[in-house]
């Protein structure tokens, strides 16, 4: 591994670097750092969770002048749950040096955003839309930006948004850096390349490595109606410290939400078709452990870094091999392992073994646990805080009231009590959930050769549009207001 010190990093940088925790740099750290830093042209192939931001925005930040107070950086991101997190790691990585970053992004005011921006912000991170309503109102100006940064850019391509792109990069001057990051390098990523950046170096990630490293997957074959408990007894199995759960639809989100919160799981679900405010709520209550449980859609989900995810639960699987991937690898982050496991149905066991040639990984089968094991898994939960208690050494106030204890009860008695009083019984709250159609190999395979996307009930406005390449742009300049609201808010 590659240390951060041995890119030509400023002083400023590496000390934030240093407060941040981090030291040696990721594969794509290691290679793309310095040549952004030397003023190259990069296009980078990896994926979320390869640690890409600090790849393109510690050069972005080598570059900013902070007394120059003028839009200098420029990020261009899929979803504004992405521009968020990446305004909030460049705010990070620049804070000592001084630097102001501005996260821009659709279903927020335009009129406060505008007040944001009379602060001038350094860096602007935004989602398509959103910022070509600004470049028309003339409320961001991009005639100073030095480099310019597209995230993902082949989810910005699968949303439709290839020729708000095009537009956004000749509105910005011709002598600038550009950066491209995409999982994926189809040809109309490749023509931006070759159209709108100066020799780009290439720098690749393996896919393998990006990947499933670090995860170990499994799967559990269970009827559609056994889903649910067998997913709660699961939970109870694992005790997970943060956990995912994927749900086909934002029906089945809020479904699956609600069966847990009854069983006394602090679960909480996001979607598309909920605002902005209690997006952003329920991931900081999840980011920072108040809840435990997070449920989602693909397109929620979308764009997601948070550390210390140790379980995945695909509860429906998803429709492409693609998804299952980015799905897995909210977890085994940071070189920790993680877990997956995904539920399927008889009907959609040739899926999986799509998804696993696709994956070249093998899933191992797993068993479902029994309601027992389940309490045995809450029993053990107890015993563990119980041993901590004891480790501690703080008892000697207890033991006058221990011995008296003894002399009534044997010892085995007086511990099936403490743990049966201290152990968390799961509530048997009846749950039904609509079921949904098992997935199919064909409509699997349609995806995977180009077809149009079936995102079945979160495709509808607030969510992922299914739009694929230049279904969703247009060809004028900068599109008109009703077109790019339907897409400021991805």
């Amino acid at each position: 591994m590659t240390n951060f010190n041995e890119l030509g990093i400023s002083a400023s940088i590496m000390k934030a670097l240093e407060k941040m925790g981090f030291e040696e740099a990721t594969p794509i750290q290691a290679q793309t750092i310095p040549l952004g830093i030397q003023g190259k042209d990069v296009i980078g192939q990896a994926q979320t969770g390869t640690g890409k931001t600090a790849a393109f925005g510690i050069p972005m930040l080598e570059q900013i002048d902070n007394n120059d107070r003028k839009i200098q950086g420029l990020v261009v991101a899929p979803t504004r749950e992405l521009a968020i997190q990446v305004s909030e790691e460049l705010h990070k990585l620049g804070k000592i040096k001084g630097v102001k970053t501005l996260p821009v992004y659709g279903g927020q005011h335009m009129e406060r955003q505008i007040r944001a921006l009379k602060d001038r912000p350094h860096i602007v991170v935004a989602t398509p839309g959103r910022l070509l309503d600004h470049l028309r109102r003339r409320t961001i100006r991009v005639d100073d930006v030095k480099i310019a940064v597209l995230d993902e850019a082949d989810e910005m391509l699968n949303m439709g948004f290839i020729d708000d792109i095009r537009d956004i990069l000749k509105a910005i001057p011709d002598e600038r850096q550009t950066l491209l990051f995409s999982a994926t390098m189809p040809k109309e990523i490749r023509n931006i390349a070759a159209t709108l950046m100066k020799d780009p170096e290439e720098v690749k990630v393996k896919s393998k490595e990006m990947t499933v490293s670090n995860i170990d997957q499994y799967f559990i074959e269970v009827h559609e109606k056994q889903k649910f408990d067998t997913l709660t007894n699961l939970l109870d199995v694992h005790v997970p410290e943060l956990a995912i759960i994927f749900g086909r639809t934002k029906k089945r989100v809020d479904e699956l939400t609600e069966g847990l919160q009854a069983r006394g799981f602090r679960a909480e679900g996001i979607h598309g078709d909920l605002t902005q405010g209690k997006r952003t709520s329920v991931l900081n209550k999840f980011k920072f452990g108040r809840i435990e449980i997070l449920v989602a859609t693909d397109v929620a989900a979308r764009g997601l870094d948070i550390s210390g995810v140790t379980h995945v639960y695909n509860f429906d699987i998803p429709q492409d091999p693609e998804s299952y991937v980015h799905r897995i690898g909210r977890t085994g982050r940071a070189g920790k392992m993680g877990e997956a496991i995904s539920f399927i149905t008889p009907r959609e066991t040739p899926h999986l073994h799509l998804i696993e040639k696709t994956t070249k990984s093998k899933m191992k089968r797993m068993t479902p646990p029994s309601f027992d094991e389940a309490k045995r898994g809450q029993q053990q939960l107890t015993v563990q805080k119980l041993v901590r208690t004891i480790e501690k050494k703080e008892l000697a106030d207890y033991r006058e009231t221990a011995n008296e204890l003894l002399e009534e009860y044997d010892s085995v008695t007086i511990v099936s009590a403490a743990l049966k009083m201290l152990t968390k019984e799961r509530r048997q709250t009846p749950v039904t959930l609509s079921s949904v159609q098992p997935v199919s190999v064909k409509q699997a395979m349609k995806n995977k050769s180009g077809g149009k996307k079936n995102f079945r009930n979160d495709n509808k406005r607030g969510g992922f549009n299914g739009r694929k390449g230049k279904q969703g742009g247009r060809n004028r300049k900068f599109q008109n207001k009703r077109s790019n609201n339907n897409k400021q808010g991805r």
